[in-house]
């Protein structure tokens, strides 16, 4: 990515390692200005759709905030194109304690070398 417009399995792997170490300023250097994030959850269909670097790296701090030592193993990446998806399984203790064992994805749209919507989808645990 660095340099280069093409965004490569690397590329999802530097990203992902960026959210096992929390670094929200590693993360977002690989994100569009006008990039999206749609999160698991929310009151639509798509969830909660977060627009912008600003309102996305809030979004990110608050999934840092809400699961402190989150992290993200077992996973997979695939690059087609101008589309992406990273296969995981996300582990931690949320703050109120609570344990979280869940298998999950993300879709990926790129333009430019940056990430420009990031999708997430995990398992719903009964």
């Amino acid at each position: 990515m660095m340099g280069h417009d093409a965004v490569t399995e690397n590329t999802l792997k530097e990203i992902l390692d960026g959210f096992n170490r929390h670094d929200l300023d590693g993360i977002m250097r690989f994100f569009a200005d006008d990039c999206t994030f749609d999160m698991p959850r929310g009151s639509e269909p798509w969830g909660r759709r977060l627009v912008g670097k600003d309102k996305v790296r809030e979004g990110l701090a608050s999934r840092f905030a809400g699961i402190p030592d989150v992290h993200y193993g077992e996973d997979r990446h695939v690059v087609c194109g101008d589309r992406g998806v990273s296969e995981w399984r996300l582990t931690g203790t949320t703050a109120s304690g609570t344990q979280v064992d869940v298998h999950g994805c993300d879709l990926w749209e790129f333009a430019g070398g940056k990430v420009t919507r990031k999708d997430s989808y995990w398992k719903i645990i009964e």
